[in-house]
């Protein structure tokens, strides 16, 4: 687990990544500067002197948090404690891997942008669940790690996506966003739900468990244009 320390660590972090730390032998922490690894802060894309926590395993990104909370720590340490868990059979093929054979997989959320929505939500292949969110924002930050964790859980059968609203003014605009977080559900090119609020975890399985068995008929391709003036 890697933390890149900037200028804004939050709250009791460092306290919690210590203990982690300390708790799990079998996991690599390890705490890097970014004013003095700028090569660092450009390899894992860690901007604007932020602080970032980064849970890797062989390479792939489980998590990412920017501007983390002590909460995020055992989130991170429950995924990664799963990868190896779930590594442990020799020989064993899982359905991710099977899939990673062909195409991409996403195990952490996805930023989607206002340029890049139509490509990555609305015409991608699975369904996607898009949480519409603010740095700002109380209730999203509670809703993050269980995005995070879901995000690995159903990897291969649901993209989850996240729109920051004030860096993406054209979709907010576009979906009339009036609440946040703001919860949509994307599923062969149309919208199947929406509804502002937190929900629990339970709350979003349930969501995503109907999402993938629900059955629509394909619609054509159909761009998402901006607002006009």
């Amino acid at each position: 687990m890697l933390l890149l320390v900037g200028q804004d660590v939050r709250g009791d972090f460092s306290a919690q990544f210590k203990k982690a730390a300390d708790q799990h032998p079998d996991i690599t922490f390890a705490k890097l500067n970014l004013a003095e690894n700028p090569i660092a802060a450009e390899r894992f894309q860690a901007l604007n002197g932020h602080t970032w926590l980064i849970a890797l395993y062989q390479g792939e990104e489980l998590v990412r948090r920017k501007k983390p909370w002590g909460t995020d720590v055992p989130l991170a340490v429950e995924l990664l404690k799963s990868k190896l868990k779930s590594n442990e059979v020799v020989g064993e093929t899982t359905p991710i891997q099977s899939i990673k054979e062909n195409s991409k997989v996403d195990t952490t959320p996805v930023i989607v942008t206002d340029e890049t929505f139509q490509k990555e939500v609305i015409d991608y292949e699975l369904p996607v669940l898009v949480d519409f969110w603010a740095e700002w924002c109380g209730p999203c930050r509670m809703v993050a790690p269980i995005l995070d964790k879901l995000a690995a859980e159903y990897a291969g059968k649901v993209r989850i996506a996240k729109v920051n609203v004030d860096e993406n003014p054209g979709l907010s605009q576009y979906f009339k966003i009036m609440s946040i977080p703001t919860i949509m559900m994307f599923k062969s090119r149309s919208i199947v739900f929406s509804q502002p609020g937190a929900f629990p975890e339970p709350a979003f399985r349930e969501l995503l468990d109907k999402l993938i068995e629900l059955e629509i008929p394909e619609q054509p391709a159909e761009a998402v244009n901006e607002p006009e003036d």
